[in-house]
């Protein structure tokens, strides 16, 4: 009997224990439901204030950018610390043009002004690519006439006349050659790294000079006929290069010329640089010579020759072709003119 009443006590005491093992293992998964739900919530609360920040409109950084003004970089001229020749070279330095020769108003029995356009693209015309760097700099003749303003050593005019009236000064060109600055919106990372508050601000772009826009170039001239001489004079006044306007899709749309230089102003600056010579290297010429010796192919645009209206060939000829064969036209009688003087 006692043994029983043992059994009986120690059986109490298991189920006693296993209940309390039970009633433990349940309080710490309870309590981690509670944890678990309130991150829950916390994470739902996160979320809707994220979508509250992305329905309003974005933050926009109201300090404007700094203003800056188009720079015309023509590129750093690094000269040669060695004799960068197989011979001594001082005939380019010390080249002096030679002074025109005198004609006498009532010598000049004839007259009359020409405008030519010279395409860089011809074949002739090849020099005026030349994209090579010398001591002097870049042998573009673009970067020469731009290398020369610059400087000071000439002075440019407003293409507003071709009379040389108007002074235009380097920082009015260099908005023609680069544009205006373009201002325009973009994510500020410093302050929005992330891009959540889509804090935006100001970005200044400024384009930068492409020599490659300059394919065309305008020389103003005049056809003197000495009567004491007895000789036909060209004498270019001056130069104009065009720069091409393209639409948006790439295509040509014009050209227009960004400013004139006096040419007998530039002789003594052109005789100091050398035009390519793809045959001979060493047999170049300077600038001033390819000018005066006539290198260049170019078509006449518009002349004083039965021109009352002081009108472009392309004001009152459409046609391309036959704007060509006007201009062969002028050629002819002014040779013409020449050619009857003489009595064989």
């Amino acid at each position: 009997m006692k043994n029983r009443i043992i059994q009986f006590c120690l059986l109490v005491a298991v189920i006693g224990f296993s209940a309390e093992g039970v009633q433990a293992q349940r309080k710490p998964s309870r309590t981690s439901s509670k944890r678990t739900s309130t991150k829950k919530t916390s994470t739902n609360k996160n979320n809707t204030g994220n979508a509250a920040a992305l329905t309003q409109a974005p933050a926009v950084d109201t300090t404007p950018a700094a203003p800056v003004e188009p720079e015309l970089k023509l590129g750093e001229t690094r000269k040669s610390l060695r004799n960068d020749n197989a011979i001594e070279r001082n005939l380019v330095k010390e080249r002096i043009p030679l002074s025109y020769e005198h004609i006498r108003e009532d010598d000049a029995v004839y007259r009359q002004r020409l405008w030519r356009e010279i395409d860089v693209h011809e074949k002739m015309n090849l020099p005026f690519m030349y994209k090579a760097d010398d001591d002097n700099g870049n042998q573009r003749f673009i970067n020469i006439l731009l290398g020369s303003l610059k400087s000071g050593e000439i002075t440019a005019f407003n293409p507003v006349d071709d009379r040389f009236t108007t002074p235009i000064t380097l920082k009015e060109i260099t908005k023609q050659l680069v544009g205006e600055p373009l201002t325009i919106q973009v994510p500020d990372w410093s302050k929005d790294p992330d891009g959540s508050l889509g804090i935006l601000k100001d970005s200044v772009i400024v384009n930068e000079f492409n020599p490659e826009e300059v394919e065309k170039y305008w020389v103003k001239e005049e056809v003197v006929f000495d009567k004491e001489s007895s000789r036909l004079h060209v004498r270019i006044l001056g130069i104009a290069p065009l720069k091409t306007i393209k639409n948006t899709d790439g295509s040509f749309r014009a050209v227009t010329p960004l400013f004139w230089v006096y040419y007998p102003d530039m002789r003594p600056l052109l005789a100091r640089y050398e035009a390519y010579n793809g045959k001979n290297f060493g047999a170049r010429m300077s600038w001033e010579e390819l000018f005066e010796s006539r290198m260049f192919a170019s078509r006449i645009i518009k002349s004083t020759l039965d021109n009352p209206g002081d009108q472009f060939i392309e004001a009152f000829i459409k046609d391309p072709i036959l704007r060509l064969l006007e201009g062969e036209n002028i050629k002819e009688k002014i040779f013409n003119y020449e050619q009857d003087l003489w009595s064989y």
